[in-house]
């Protein structure tokens, strides 16, 4: 059986997500895990998040579990034995429900981005290839999330060469944290997930950043929420599969998906229908 690591926890509830099961909340510090950060937590049981409202102080466990088989995986992790110890009757705003959903079908704008060797690159570079993208920042420490995304990227990777479905497919991970995530930062962050230092990994698999002009309509197409609190950064997740024609074929919300959907979804993608992204 794998271990489990238990630690206190306080927090107070910004928003909560029904959907992912997941509350973002702004925790204290975790002595020997984690510093102060608003973060999205999977809450357990989910019929928990029926009982706070943005605004709660809470108590609560951390609970994080590793593969002992597999030294590579992301550690599973949540909330539990969550307790409401505080209300607060003005709650903080909490992100807008009415985000932008990238729908199938749907053209991606050509969104420009510096990548891990300090080049532009634009979206309509990757123009007839099955384009997956993650977005996460390198300082991200809650390993359901970002670190995860990282480890699904990771595993699609390896798989690359091998997998039929995956011969027209790129991986980009892209950082909402362009003041911190400089090439270099993004570079030594790409060899670190991806287990290797051979430059070659890039030629698969890039890691960029947008501008910070640029971030904000980037986020509002991918229904990204990124909000700098106090030092920190509270976001959710967003991951998509862009099609050979530089549109939509489907868009993830959370972190739920496995690798074998994205795979799946590269399998059924159309071929390219026309010329420009």
């Amino acid at each position: 059986m794998p271990a489990a690591k238990r630690y206190p926890f306080t927090g107070r509830v910004i928003s909560i997500d029904s959907q992912a099961q997941s509350a973002v909340i702004d925790g204290a510090a975790i002595p020997g895990f984690m510093d102060a950060m608003a973060m999205p937590y999977k809450v357990k049981p989910a019929a928990t998040l029926n009982q706070l409202t943005p605004g709660d102080t809470i108590s609560a466990e951390v609970v994080v579990v590793s593969d002992p088989k597999n030294d590579d995986a992301a550690p599973d992790s949540w909330i539990e034995n969550v307790k409401v110890t505080a209300h607060n009757e003005t709650a903080p705003a909490a992100a807008a429900n009415s985000l932008h959903m990238p729908a199938p079908g749907e053209n991606v704008p050509d969104f420009v981005f510096t990548n891990q060797s300090g080049k532009r690159i634009s979206l309509k570079r990757y123009g007839g290839k099955v384009l997956f993208v993650t977005f996460i920042y390198t300082r991200c420490p809650f390993p359901d999330f970002c670190p995860r995304m990282s480890s699904n990227f990771a595993e699609i990777y390896k798989q690359i060469g091998t997998n039929p479905a995956l011969a027209r497919a790129h991986l980009l991970s892209i950082s909402f944290d362009p003041e911190h995530d400089t090439p270099k930062v993004l570079r030594d962050y790409g060899f670190s997930v991806a287990h290797t230092h051979d430059p070659a990994l890039f030629n698969r698999w890039e890691f960029a950043a947008p501008s910070a002009a640029d971030l904000p309509k980037i986020a509002e197409f991918f229904a990204l929420t990124v909000k700098p609190e106090g030092g920190l950064i509270t976001h959710n997740l967003s991951t998509a599969v862009i099609g050979p024609d530089g549109e939509i074929v489907k868009w993830y919300h959370g972190s739920d998906w496995q690798v074998s959907d994205l795979i799946n979804d590269a399998a059924t993608a159309p071929f390219l229908k026309k010329p420009d992204f």
